[in-house]
């Protein structure tokens, strides 16, 4: 699992709109830096998030379609969103980890508590050798 968190301001509009926020959700996990200019990993997860309004699982082919994206170029950015673990894919079809966008942020949240809790017992062993 890889995790980036920026700290990226949060939108403020008189009515929040969820395009936006769902943006600063992207942007906040880093899926939207570098070399994404197209914001083409936002644009994947709000139509996933349209999908899976009425689906458990999403074939790429549909993203394929609905984005009119080439596939190399989709199948790039679904990689990513599984390695932050939102995503999880079997094959060609792809699933919001826990069946919803905060249970997925939920699961990334346990895990990077884990993994920081591994880091804080091996930080404590350097410290007690060096101070």
């Amino acid at each position: 699992m890889k995790i980036t968190i920026r700290e990226i301001n949060k939108p403020r509009h008189h009515r929040e709109r969820i395009s936006d926020e769902l943006k600063w959700i992207c942007e906040s996990l880093g899926l939207m830096a570098g070399r994404d200019v197209e914001d083409t990993s936002f644009r994947i997860m709000k139509e996933l998030l349209n999908e899976f309004r009425t689906k458990t699982i999403v074939p790429t082919e549909c993203l394929v379609r609905s984005l009119k994206m080439e596939a190399p170029r989709i199948n790039h950015h679904i990689r990513n969103l599984m390695e932050t673990g939102i995503l999880s894919r079997k094959k060609r079809k792809i699933t919001l980890k826990g069946g919803s966008l905060s249970a997925a942020i939920e699961e990334m949240k346990r895990e990077s508590d884990r993994m920081f809790e591994r880091i804080l017992e091996v930080s404590k062993k350097i410290d007690d050798r060096f101070f």
